[in-house]
């Protein structure tokens, strides 16, 4: 007999539940508070539980692992194509059963409780990195109407404003000295979370095998590995590396018809954080490859690569072909469980 499937529209006090069995009759609804569905999950044989991608998914994942179910996370942005009409509770389940039968829908890998932590340590320092060069801008703005500007950067204007307000000849009103005393204050503290996440980012780098190993990459650090770890999880998930970069957004838009191919700028899909940081580490390191080759060193592959595509397509382009590339290399080390050997990859043949 077929394994029964139970599509499940999650939610904060009511779940709404659809239960099939596998043999396309009409499925089952039930509408159940939060008790009731723990009760529920403990009652029924080993099913196929299709839940879509949301806040409490991976929580709700694991909670069913743990008792024996099969879990298949679905995209939220894939179910929705399948839903008919009005959005409905029911008609939510009704489009996770369709799309649990789609064979070109991947499901999302659930992930640890470790992996979301490191994941949210990621989210609240991008938050506190925001809120910090908001209240910069701010004390810039407040001390600039009163005649004072402060250098550019943010490293610039924090190590000048306490000194403009110790100096008691600058045009600035004491209310708002006492105002931006206090913005100062916070930005430090802002300073200190962001270092203290910082420290707890390297010592999960440290003890994470594949975060490791892809620091080993150039660019590559510990802010970006762990961030990349934690997203995906698992990066063997991917059947190659072609597939993940994709995943990542870093591939080129496609506009084709017939015989005519037309390709646009990268998808932009998956994960902007880690994207970003990749983009960022990439810059980084065709940076410094750029002094290495100006300094006449002798170039791995990789470098050999980069400097002939910045040459030919410019340093933009040449950046995100890099980010590629190293979401490739990323992949391969964690399948392969292998180490970054710069000088042992041969060079592509248009790099020579």
């Amino acid at each position: 007999m077929p394994q029964q499937i139970v599509a499940v529209d999650l939610a904060k006090n009511v779940f709404e539940v659809a239960v099939a069995d596998g043999l396309g009759t009409k499925p089952q609804h039930r509408r159940l508070s939060r008790g009731q569905f723990e009760r529920f999950i403990g009652e029924q044989p080993p099913s196929v539980f299709v839940l879509e991608g949301c806040g409490m998914a991976h929580h709700w994942g694991r909670r069913l692992g743990a008792q024996g179910h099969e879990v298949r996370l679905l995209p939220a942005q894939y179910v929705a194509s399948y839903r008919r009409r009005n959005k409905t509770d029911r008609a939510d389940t009704l489009a996770l059963l369709e799309a649990h039968r789609a064979p070109d829908i991947h499901a999302i890998r659930v992930k640890s409780a470790e992996q979301q932590a490191v994941q949210q340590l990621h989210r609240v320092r991008e938050q506190l990195i925001r809120n910090r060069t908001a209240w910069i801008n701010q004390a810039r703005g407040l001390l600039r109407e009163h005649g004072v500007t402060l250098p550019q950067g943010a490293h610039a204007a924090r190590r000048r404003t306490p000194g403009v307000l110790e100096d008691a000849e600058q045009p600035v009103p004491d209310k708002i000295r006492q105002i931006l005393h206090n913005l100062i204050e916070n930005i430090q503290r802002m300073d200190d979370q962001v270092a203290d996440i910082d420290a707890q980012l390297q010592a999960t780098q440290r003890e994470d095998q594949d975060a490791a190993r892809i620091s080993q990459l150039p660019g590559i650090g510990a802010i970006t590995s762990t961030a990349l770890v934690s997203a995906v999880g698992d990066l063997r998930q991917f059947i190659s590396a072609r597939q993940f970069p994709g995943w990542l957004g870093l591939t080129p838009k496609e506009y084709s018809s017939g015989s005519r191919r037309c390709l646009g700028g990268i998808t932009r899909s998956g994960d902007p954080y880690v994207r970003k940081q990749l983009i960022h580490g990439a810059r980084s390191a065709l940076y410094r490859m750029r002094r290495r080759a100006a300094q006449q060193a002798e170039l791995t592959p990789l470098e050999a690569w980069a400097m002939n595509t910045e040459a030919r397509i410019g340093r933009n382009k040449a950046t995100i072909a890099l980010a590629n590339k190293l979401a490739r290399r990323a992949y391969a080390l964690c399948r392969d469980q292998g180490t970054y050997a710069p000088f042992d990859h041969p060079a592509p043949a248009h790099a020579a």
